[in-house]
């Protein structure tokens, strides 16, 4: 290497490189929010069966519009790693009171959630989300021992919460 010639840079370590968090919303598929506005609809049409009057068009004004609020109501759910917490809905969880992070795949969370389910277990599970993350808890002042949070990116959001644990 000659003198005049710059010195190469050294490569970042992921560990080293800054984090953009990670935020998802836990939002309902495609499939369901057609099969739940398709059953509204029949349900209608089985309430009014022929009649008249009031009977005919308020089904059809009330079902629908209902199961469109609670499939909504049921996709609100956002997970996100920022500022030194992980936040699922209204749960917040600072980061420094994470041990591990353990991205699960569909039959590691049945497992978690099955046959070694935890009674003070914080969950937040979506049965139409396969994978999840088994969050386990550090701290002597908190009866919770693990939280398991749906995920449809299960890996990206465990690396960044142990991403966002040691950088703080």
């Amino acid at each position: 290497m000659s003198p005049s010639s710059p010195s190469p840079t050294p490569p970042v370590s992921p560990a080293a490189a800054p984090t953009a968090g990670h935020s998802e919303r836990l939002g309902l598929p495609w499939w369901l929010w057609l099969a739940g506005v398709a059953a509204a609809v029949l349900l209608a049409a089985e309430l009014w069966m022929g009649y008249s009057g009031v009977r005919a068009w308020l089904p059809f004004a009330v079902l629908p519009p209902a199961t469109v609020l609670g499939l909504a109501w049921l996709g609100r759910v956002r997970v996100a790693v920022r500022d030194g917490e992980l936040r699922v809905d209204d749960a917040r969880l600072p980061v420094r009171f994470v041990a591990d992070a353990i991205p699960l795949d569909a039959a590691g969370r049945r497992e978690v959630l099955g046959v070694g389910a935890d009674p003070l277990a914080f969950v937040v599970q979506r049965p139409w989300i396969s994978g999840a993350v088994q969050v386990v808890l550090d701290d002597p002042a908190d009866p919770t021992p693990f939280w398991v949070v749906s995920s449809r990116r299960p890996v990206e959001l465990a690396e960044a919460i142990l991403a966002a644990r040691d950088a703080g």
